[in-house]
């Protein structure tokens, strides 16, 4: 009769390990846990306490008991781990102490302590209402459970965590800026975030189970191809730190026709055996790089010419000054050096701009050396300048009678609008009347410079004011610049704590406003 009771007892034990160790859901596995200790050793109430990584035990399944009383549990349990002075039978009989606060039937506990690997893990108690002696082939039975069970908790424990890992890699590719995409041994997209759903045009769900060259279609390939390289045996040239990853950029078809330039990193994944298991591909949009590549190449274009031309007109003029076969009239000397002296000012005024330029992307800011100044009045003398320049356009002044007084910088805010002149009668070629004017408030004086020139589109108007950008057409590419003329008056004109914009319309010319604070 003991003998069948023994075996049944086995069994049992067996049957519920199968069950416990095929479950790796921690909450599943916790549960299981708990029902199989507490029917297997005649129980009512039971819990497991699992400890965290400050060696706390903290509560993590319970049967028979509340939620309430739970966290009271949890208090005094580690109330008495914490006593060192307690044997188990001590430790026990407290235990069963507590139990009777939940319930005075309650006559025995068992703790069974979960080990593995010789680190503890956790425990797991029982209380039940009878008392009765634990025989030492029941003990041997009962630390076997709790070793399997300890077993079941610990792979579960791993599971948690590489699920979370999981997760948050998963997040982490979901939510990357870049694009990511990762393909099977045959160029099957397996994984697109969504990041290349916006560069390409591409949804996840119609890419995912396509061929790579469905969806990534190349307009103009400019460095690397996937397809060669693997044909010439990328990536299994091991050892070589150059075949480690491949690199590909062009322009990129969208799926809605438009092209997009990007850069995409190949990273391949080996299986334990050494077989391409996956590659791994990190897409970046590099279309504002190109053309900040575009904007720079320009740029040095420009800034050559400008350079030039008044270097030859003052090698000129002082070459023909210096010859010994000619003399030379008060009049003439006067003349040809004033040229030189007003391309020597160019000169100048183009190196402070370059270097006040690269003080600012510095973030060094602008020097302002701020005191009373009439806007009215300055631009008045900007414009006189500027009559002498152009015969083609009328330059009109509008400003108010008594226009407000301002604390700012004359010279800087000079350069602001010879700047804003000098584009209104570049991007006017047929000339017309340019009209220079402002208007004041209570807080703040505005001064605008409007021209009957080519305008620009909305585009073009975000991006007017960054450094090296200037309109793309016909008439921008005749005429030179460097692109730094706005950039440094919207840093000129923020310096003063103001703000500077532009309204335009392609062919209905441009006004360019800026606001100064009283």
């Amino acid at each position: 009769m003991l003998q069948d009771f023994r075996v049944r007892q086995r069994d049992f034990i067996l049957e519920i390990t199968r069950a416990i160790t095929a479950q790796l859901e921690l909450s599943e596995v916790l549960r299981r846990v708990l029902n199989a200790s507490v029917v297997m050793l005649g129980g009512q109430l039971g819990l497991i306490a699992l400890r965290d990584p400050s060696e706390t035990y903290r509560i993590r399944a319970t049967l028979g008991i509340d939620s309430e009383h739970a966290g009271e549990l949890g208090d005094q349990l580690n109330t008495l781990l914490a006593d060192e002075s307690l044997d188990y039978d001590s430790f026990t009989e407290q235990l069963t102490r507590m139990a009777i606060g939940l319930d005075r039937r309650m006559r025995q506990s068992f703790a069974l302590p979960l080990v593995f690997a010789e680190q503890p893990l956790g425990l797991l108690i029982v209380f039940r209402a009878q008392r009765a002696l634990a025989t030492a082939d029941d003990i041997q039975i009962l630390q076997s459970f709790a070793d399997q069970a300890a077993i079941a908790v610990h792979n579960a424990q791993l599971y948690a965590r590489i699920d979370e890992e999981r997760q948050q890699l998963a997040a982490i590719v979901e939510h990357s800026a870049d694009g990511v995409m990762i393909l099977d041994p045959d160029l099957h997209i397996v994984n697109f975030n969504r990041a290349l759903e916006r560069m390409t045009g591409w949804r996840p769900e119609d890419a995912i189970g396509s061929s790579y060259d469905d969806v990534i279609t190349w307009k103009k390939l400019n460095q690397g191809d996937l397809r060669r390289a693997l044909d010439d045996g990328w990536p299994n040239k091991a050892g070589d730190p150059a075949h480690e990853t491949l690199y590909v950029e062009g322009d990129l078809m969208r799926r809605d026709g438009l092209t997009k330039s990007v850069g995409i990193i190949f990273a391949p994944l080996f299986s334990a055996d050494g077989r391409l298991a996956r590659i791994i591909a990190n897409v970046r949009d590099i279309t504002n790089f190109r053309q900040a590549q575009e904007m720079q190449n320009v740029f040095i274009s420009g800034i050559s010419h400008e350079l030039k031309t008044p270097v030859a007109l003052i090698k000129g003029h002082a070459a023909t000054l210096r010859r010994d076969d000619v003399e030379w009239d008060k009049e003439i000397v006067r003349e040809y050096s004033a040229v030189i002296e007003e391309e020597s000012d160019r000169l100048t005024a183009l190196i402070e701009n370059l270097l006040t330029a690269s003080r600012i992307q510095a973030q060094e800011g602008i020097n302002i050396d701020a005191g009373d100044l009439r806007l009215d009045q300055l631009a008045a003398r900007v414009v006189e300048r500027f009559n002498t320049q152009t015969s083609g356009h009328k330059l009109v002044l509008d400003f108010p009678p008594n226009f407000p007084v301002i604390q700012g910088d004359e010279t800087r805010l000079r350069q602001v609008l010879d700047n804003l002149i000098s584009n209104a009668i570049k991007y006017s070629p047929n000339g017309g009347e340019i009209t220079i004017g402002g208007y004041a408030t209570a807080a703040s004086a505005t001064v605008y410079v409007k021209d009957q020139g080519v305008g620009m589109s909305d585009a073009d108007q975000e991006r007017i004011f960054e450094r090296f950008y200037r309109v793309d057409g016909a008439l921008s590419r005749k005429t030179q610049g460097t692109g730094l003329g706005l950039y440094l008056a919207k840093a000129i004109v923020e310096a003063h704590g103001g703000r500077i914009w532009v309204e335009s319309a392609p062919g209905q010319g441009a006004t360019f406003f800026f606001t100064l604070p009283l």
